[in-house]
């Protein structure tokens, strides 16, 4: 049984202009038609629409002045994490850059989890990764297994943060990962990570998950990068 509820109101507008912020219908430092013209636009009552605003003005891609037209903020500089689950989730919008953004973020975050998670519980990793070298030779089985052990790392580095900024990635991590995992040579990489990050944690050794992770990040950003071209 399906207990999801349909989208309120408000939402759907925010999700309106959220993608007319990334389509470049309502581009940085654009001006947003007057709240009655726009309220009209989108077929809602002005409440409807004052909510959608001060939720998106809260994430970081509106400022409101009152008595001055609503200006579209530079969300890259002005937003927040938000922005960037919001961004996960309208795939069509992605600018073709943010996917190699998120990989060049996790190179610098990954190895810190890693080396956190291996000091903190190098046994239970080592269990976690019993199954990884049996995984299906399919994109598909790679970008959920690599999904769930990201987020493990996280977990298990007794950091909520780290945690929290790969969540806002949730929707897009899937999509992402059966493009990167499509070409079998990222699958044999990621195997070998999978074989050397349990290693280093049955040895007790976070200094050596720290380096593998840090080079499997490295070597995943420049297959991206290669497979783009």
């Amino acid at each position: 049984m399906n207990w999801e509820l349909p989208p309120r109101p408000a939402e759907l507008v925010e999700n309106r202009l959220v993608t007319a912020i990334l389509d470049g219908e309502c581009p940085i430092d654009s001006r947003l038609p007057p709240e009655r013209e726009l309220a009209q636009r989108l077929g809602v009552t002005r409440p409807t629409l004052r909510e959608a605003l001060q939720r998106l003005a809260r994430d970081g891609w509106l400022e409101i002045h009152h008595g001055k037209s609503t200006r579209v903020r530079d969300y890259w500089h002005e937003g927040n994490l938000a922005v960037l689950g919001a961004i996960a989730r309208h795939q069509d919008q992605v600018p073709p850059d943010f996917v190699p953004n998120l990989l060049q973020v996790r190179t610098l975050l990954a190895p810190a989890y890693a080396r956190l998670a291996v000091k903190r519980a190098a046994r239970n990793l080592a269990k976690f990764l019993e199954g990884y070298q049996d995984l299906p030779d399919a994109p598909e089985a790679f970008a959920r297994a690599d999904w769930e052990l990201h987020q493990y790392l996280t977990i298990e580095s007794g950091n909520p943060i780290f945690t929290l900024i790969l969540n806002g990635f949730k929707e897009l991590y899937p999509y992402m990962g059966r493009m990167y995992f499509t070409p079998s040579k990222a699958r044999a990489r990621s195997r070998q990570f999978y074989a050397g990050l349990r290693a280093a944690a049955q040895a007790r050794d976070p200094e050596r998950a720290e380096i593998i992770t840090r080079e499997m990040m490295q070597d995943s950003l420049d297959l991206w990068k290669s497979t783009r071209r």
